[in-house]
Formats: C-alpha cells, structure tokens, sequence
C-alpha cells in the first residue's frame, strides 16, 4: 500500500511539473512567451507558448530554431546568423552569448538569456527605428520563502518578434535583472 501511494505522489509531481511548464536545458529550446512583447524561456519558468512583440502585433507561436549543444549552437538551414558587426553587445558580461539569428519571414530574431536555478530568462524588444533594433535580457530572480536555488546558469534561447524584418539594421542587446 505504501508503494502505491508513493508511485501516484510520485506521478501527480511529475504531470504538476510538465503541466504547463517550459523546461530549458542546453540543447532545447521550448519558448514561452507573455503578451506585453517579451519572451520566456526559463528552467522552470511557465508560460503561454508564442512570442511577441510591442503588444500590438500578436503572433502565432514560434519555436527558437537554434539550439546549444556542448556550448556551441546547432543552426537550422533556413536559420540566418546575424553578421557580428550588426550585433553590438559591448554593454553585456561574458555570462551573454555575443550571437543572433533571423528566421521566419526576418521578424523572428533569436537571442540568448541567462537562466537556471530560481532564475528565469526573458527577451523584450525595447526599441525599434529604421537603424537599430534593441532587445533587452532580462533575468528574473525567483525564490519562494524556504526554498533553496542552485546557482548554474544557463544559455537560454529567446524569441522575439519585429514589427518589421530585421534587415540591415543594427540589433543592440542589453541585459537587466529583476527580483520577483
């Protein structure tokens, strides 16, 4: 009887934890997405499947297309990496891949978050002109009461949409963290 009570806690965990929740280690790519624009993508972070962008302009879901294996990345034929001189990264750490990629229709870009432990990763789109498009990472510390976080960071990829393709303009990424 014992065994039995433990095997259905046992199961009502495991669907709890792959009920809703998208699970990124190195190597996969489950994006999430809230409606305000942003991107998530997070161990243990939940969300609605999707991406978007300033909000006005919702988009079907779209799946990050580049994943990391060993610390490299795994680019899809139909995946464009963004030329390094396009990509200014001066303002972020070390911890923040240097790297994007367009796919999709070119409004679809591919950026990499930190996330792991009780920290989750998310992308916003806080700018956008004929010249410069600029995304900021964010990672958002979580800590329930009593709760213990490992300290492992991850390369999260993170979509988010344009309200135009990317072109030849330049993509500025810059990072900020958040308690929540």
């Amino acid at each position: 009887m014992r065994n039995a009570v433990a095997a259905v806690a046992l199961a009502v965990v495991l669907v709890g934890c792959s009920s809703g929740t998208q699970s990124s280690a190195p190597g996969s790519s489950s994006p999430g997405s809230s409606p305000s624009g942003t991107s998530t993508n997070a161990p243990g972070s939940s969300g609605t499947p999707g991406t978007g962008s300033s909000g006005t302009n919702p988009a079907p879901p779209v799946q990050p297309p580049v994943s990391i294996s060993e610390e490299k990345p795994v680019v899809p034929p139909n995946v464009t990496p963004v030329a390094k001189e396009k990509v200014d990264t001066t303002s972020l750490s070390d911890t923040y891949r240097d790297e994007a990629y367009v796919f999709g229709d070119g409004r679809d870009v591919e950026v990499f978050g930190v996330g792991g432990g009780c920290k989750e990763a998310r992308a916003e789109i806080t700018g956008q002109s004929a010249d410069v498009v600029q995304i900021t990472l964010v990672t958002i510390t979580k800590q329930p009461a009593g709760t213990v976080c490992t300290q492992e960071v991850r390369q999260v990829p993170l979509t988010v949409r344009l309200d135009a393709p990317l072109g030849d303009r330049r993509l500025v990424l810059e990072a900020r963290e958040e308690s929540a």
